[in-house]
C-alpha cells in the first residue's frame, strides 16, 4: 500500500494543481470577456444617445434633456445616464444615480478633455470613496457632445457591474467543483490501473519468481503477456530460464558422473572448457558469421537471422561461457546499421553473451577472395570432382589481402589477451595461422579444414601450394574430418616445403615450430526431444500432405537435401532413378524421389549452369514417365527452413546422399538423428567422410548408376527389422559422436598444446 500511495499522491497533487489553474484561467477569461461585451455595449448606447442628445443642448435645455435621459435610463444593467456641461456640472441626471455624480466623473473629464470615449471600472470601494454609500461596483462610459462644432459637454452611462461578479463567482464555484471531481475520477482510476499493470503483476512476479526459485513442481502459472511490464517480464524469464538451464546442468552432470556417461551436451561442453580455457576468451575467425541483419523489405525494420551451421551451434557455448569474439564477414544488408564505432556487437540479440566483430569486403574483394580463389579454385582442386579449378593471379591477390585483413581484425581484438586461443574456420583461411602466429607468437592457434585435403599430385596442380601449406603450418595445430585426409595433408608437406614430418605422432616440424595435425569427424547436435513420427497413420498423413501440396499421388517417398553444388553427386543421383523405374516398373506412380536443392554460388558461372543441368536432366526424366497426377522427381530448387527439411526426413522411405567428394556431409547425420522412429534407410555415397562413421548405411559409389538403382530398391524393400537394427546403431553414433564432443575433442587438444615461445638470436655485427 506504501507503494501505491508513493504513485498516487504524486498524481493526486499534479491533477488537483493542473485543475485550478484551468479553473483560474477559466475564472479569469470569463471575467475579460464579460467586461469587454458591457464596454461594446455601453460604447454602442453612448453613440446612440449621443445623436439625441446633442441637438437639445439649446439654451434652457434641462427640462427635455431630463425628460429623455429618465425614459432611457430603464435599459438592462443601466444604472442611469448623466450630461454634464462644458464646467462639469449636471445639466440632467437620471434620479437613480447618488447625488455625487451631479458633478461629472473623471471619465467625464477626460472624454471632454480628449475629445473621445472613455470607459473606467469602479470596484465598490472606489465607488463608495466617490460617492459616500455603498451603491457597489459600477462602469462608467462617457462620451464628448458637441455644439457648433465645438465641445459643450459630457454625456456618462452608468451600467452595475455586479451580476459580473455573479456570474464570476458561480464559473469559480463550478470550476472547483469540476477539479474535484476530475481529481477523485483520475485518482480513482490511476489506483485501479496501478493495481492491474503494476501491483498485481509484480506481485504474481514475485510469486513467479519464488516458485522458480524454490524448484517448486507445481508452482504458479507462468508471467501473463501483454502487461505494461513486458521488457522486466521479458528478463525475468530469460533470469528464470537460466537458472533452470543451470540446475539441469549441475543435474545433468551429476547424472554423467555417476553413470560415467560419455555424453556431450551443450552444457558440459561449456562447463568442461570454461574449466580449460581458465577464463581466457576463445577467439574464432570465419568467412560466415553466426548472426546476420537485414532489412525487412516490407516495414524496412531489421532482424536478426541465424544462418544454417553446425559450427555455430558447436562454439555458441563455448563463446558464451568465456565472453569470446567471433570474427567474420558481415554479409548481412543491414550489417553496418548495428555495430559500434569499431565494427562490432554483443550477439546473441536476446542474451548478450560474446562480441561479434564484423570485417567488410568490397564486390571485388568478395569475387576475388570468396567467388573467386576459393570456390573456383580451392573448392574444385580438394574434391576432386572433375571440374577444372580455375587460378587466377588477381584472385590469388585478393585471397592475400583478405587473409592480412582478418588477420589484423583478429590481432585487434586479441590486443592485451595474454596466450590468446584462436580457432580458424575452413579453407578461406589458409593464410590466417602463419599471419596470426608471426605477430603473436604466445598464442595457440587452430584452424579447421572443413573440405578434403587431397592427394599432393592433385595439391601440386595450385600455383601456390607452397604459400599454402606454409600458411596452414603457422597453425599449432590442424583438424581435418578423417584420417586420410590428415594423411594426404602429411604427404603434401612432404613434397611442398622444407620440414620435417613427424609420421609416429602426426605433426610436421618447420624451423623450430611443431604443428599437430589429427582428425575431428565433425558431426551435428542429435536432437534429444523430437517428437516420434513412425510408419504408423501419422507418418502416412504427413506423407499424403506432402504429397498433396507438391501435387502428385504417390504411397512411397525419397529425399535428398543439398546445395545445388557438381560435388554432390545429384545428376548422378537423379539418372539412377531413371535406371531404377527402367528396372522395376511397378514403382511407377508408387514411388516419387524429393530433391531439395538450395541454390548456391549463383554469381560463378559453373553453378549457374550446373543449376540448368540439374533442373532439364530432372525434365527429360519426368517427361519419359510422369503421368497427369504423378512423376518420378520432385525438384524443389529454393531454400528449405530445418523444420520444412524435418517433414521430408520423418515421411521418407530413404534418404539419398551421393557426394562425388565430401569432407563430411552432414545430412547424413541429420537425417540419422531425426529418425527418432528408428526407420528409413541411408544411401551413403563411400566418398563422403560420413561413410567411415555410418557404416549401417547402404555404402555406394555414386558413379555406379546401376549400384545406386539396386540401392535405392533394397531401400525400398528392406524390412522393418532390419531398418530399425541399421538406424538403431547409426542413431547411437551420431548421438555419441555428436557436435559438442567434435568441439569438446578439438579445443581440449588445442589448450593442451604447449607454447614455447623460440628466444631471438643476435646476430653479430661484422665490422
Amino acid at each position: 500500500m506504501r507503494t501505491t500511495l508513493k504513485i498516487i499522491l504524486p498524481l493526486i497533487v499534479s491533477v488537483a494543481s493542473v485543475s485550478l489553474f484551468f479553473a483560474a484561467n477559466q475564472v479569469r477569461t470569463d471575467k475579460r470577456n464579460l467586461r469587454n461585451d458591457l464596454s461594446r455595449r455601453a460604447e454602442i448606447l453612448g453613440e446612440s444617445l449621443r445623436e439625441s442628445v446633442e441637438p437639445l443642448l439649446e439654451p434652457s435645455p434641462e427640462k427635455d434633456l431630463q425628460y429623455f435621459i429618465e425614459r432611457f435610463g430603464q435599459r438592462d444593467h443601466l444604472k442611469g445616464v448623466a450630461v454634464y456641461n462644458s464646467v462639469g456640472a449636471a445639466l440632467a441626471i437620471t434620479a437613480s444615480l447618488p447625488a455625487a455624480f451631479k458633478l461629472r466623473p473623471r471619465a467625464a473629464t477626460r472624454a471632454a478633455q480628449e475629445g473621445a470615449g472613455v470607459g473606467e471600472f469602479l470596484n465598490a470601494e472606489q465607488t463608495a470613496s466617490v460617492t459616500g454609500d455603498s451603491s457597489g461596483s459600477i462602469h462608467i462610459y462617457a462620451l464628448p457632445l458637441h455644439r457648433n462644432g465645438e465641445i459643450a459637454g459630457a454625456l456618462a452611462l452608468f451600467h452595475d457591474i455586479s451580476y459580473i461578479d455573479k456570474q464570476v463567482s458561480g464559473t469559480l464555484r463550478d470550476s472547483l467543483l469540476s477539479a474535484f471531481v476530475q481529481t477523485v475520477l483520475i485518482t480513482g482510476f490511476a489506483l485501479i490501473l496501478v493495481q492491474w499493470t503494476f501491483t498485481v503483476p509484480l506481485a504474481r512476479t514475485a510469486k513467479w519468481l519464488r516458485a522458480q526459485r524454490t524448484g517448486q513442481p507445481n508452482g504458479p502459472p507462468a508471467l501473463s503477456k501483454g502487461e505494461i511490464l513486458d521488457e522486466i517480464h521479458h528478463e525475468v524469464t530469460h533470469l528464470a530460464r537460466d537458472l533452470n538451464t543451470a540446475r539441469a546442468a549441475a543435474e545433468e552432470e551429476a547424472r554423467l558422473r555417476d553413470s560415467n556417461a560419455s555424453l556431450w551436451t551443450a552444457e558440459r561442453l561449456r562447463i568442461s572448457l570454461r574449466n580449460k580455457l581458465q577464463e581466457k576468451p576463445l577467439f574464432v575467425v570465419s568467412n560466415r558469421e553466426p548472426y546476420m541483419h537485414v532489412f525487412n523489405e516490407k516495414d524496412k525494420s531489421i532482424n536478426a537471422i541465424v544462418p544454417a551451421s553446425g559450427v555455430v551451434t558447436a562454439l555458441e557455448p563455448v563463446l558464451r561461457a568465456c565472453n569470446g569474439t567471433w570474427i567474420a564477414n558481415g554479409s548481412g544488408s543491414a550489417d553496418r546499421e548495428v555495430v559500434d564505432e569499431h565494427d562490432r556487437l554483443r550477439v546473441p540479440p536476446d542474451r548478450p553473451s560474446y562480441t561479434l566483430r564484423r570485417v567488410w569486403l568490397s564486390d571485388e574483394e568478395d569475387k576475388g577472395y570468396y567467388e573467386g580463389f576459393s570456390n573456383e579454385g580451392l573448392w574444385p582442386l580438394c574434391h576432386i570432382a572433375h571440374t577444372r579449378p580455375i587460378f587466377r593471379p588477381e584472385d590469388w591477390i585478393q585471397y592475400q589481402k583478405i587473409n592480412r585483413r582478418f588477420a589484423d581484425a583478429v590481432l585487434q581484438e586479441m590486443e592485451g589477451t595474454e596466450s590468446p586461443i584462436l580457432l580458424a574456420q575452413d579453407y578461406h583461411f589458409a593464410l590466417l595461422p602463419r599471419m596470426v602466429k608471426e605477430a603473436r607468437p604466445d598464442a595457440r592457434v587452430a584452424i579447421f579444414w572443413h573440405i578434403p585435403w587431397p592427394n599432393p599430385e592433385v595439391f601440386g596442380i595450385c600455383p601456390w601450394q607452397r604459400e599454402l601449406v606454409d600458411g596452414l603450418l603457422g597453425a599449432d595445430l590442424i583438424g581435418f574430418h578423417i584420417q586420410s585426409h590428415c594423411n594426404n595433408f602429411l604427404e603434401t608437406v612432404d613434397r611442398a616445403v622444407e620440414a620435417l614430418t613427424e609420421w609416429d605422432r602426426f605433426a610436421v616440424n618447420r624451423q623450430g615450430h611443431v604443428t599437430r595435425v589429427r582428425p575431428y569427424p565433425i558431426s551435428v547436435a542429435f536432437p534429444e526431444n523430437s517428437h516420434a513420427i513412425n510408419e504408423s497413420p501419422s507418418a502416412g498423413v504427413e506423407r499424403a500432405a506432402l504429397c498433396a501440396e507438391m501435387g502428385i499421388e504417390a504411397s512411397l517417398l525419397g529425399v535428398g537435401v543439398d546445395r545445388v553444388d557438381y560435388t554432390k553427386g545429384i545428376l548422378e543421383r537423379f539418372r539412377a532413378i531413371e535406371r531404377f523405374i527402367d528396372l522395376y516398373p511397378a514403382y511407377q506412380q508408387r514411388f516419387t524421389f524429393v530433391q531439395i536443392g538450395a541454390p548456391s554460388r549463383t554469381d560463378i558461372e559453373r553453378y549457374k549452369s550446373f543449376l540448368s543441368e540439374v533442373s532439364a536432366e530432372a525434365e527429360r526424366i519426368n517427361t519419359r514417365f510422369q503421368t497427369s497426377r504423378w512423376k518420378p522427381i520432385v525438384f524443389r530448387k529454393k531454400h528449405h527452413s530445418h523444420e520444412e527439411i524435418a517433414r521430408f526426413y520423418h515421411a521418407s522411405s530413404f534418404c539419398m546422399v551421393t557426394s562425388l567428394h565430401d569432407g563430411m556431409n552432414l545430412v547424413a547425420k541429420e537425417f540419422v538423428g531425426s529418425r527418432d522412429d528408428e526407420r528409413g534407410a541411408l544411401i551413403l555415397s563411400t566418398f563422403a567422410g560420413a561413410a567411415h562413421e555410418l557404416s549401417d548405411a547402404l555404402l555406394v559409389n555414386p558413379y555406379d548408376i546401376s549400384q545406386l538403382a539396386e540401392a535405392i530398391h533394397r531401400a525400398l524393400e528392406m524390412s522393418e527389422e532390419e531398418q530399425s537394427a541399421r538406424m538403431q546403431r547409426m542413431r547411437h553414433n551420431v548421438r555419441e559422436h555428436n557436435i559438442y564432443r567434435w568441439a569438446a575433442h578439438l579445443l581440449s587438444d588445442l589448450t593442451e598444446i604447449r607454447i614455447e615461445i623460440p628466444e631471438r638470436v643476435e646476430t653479430p655485427q661484422l665490422s
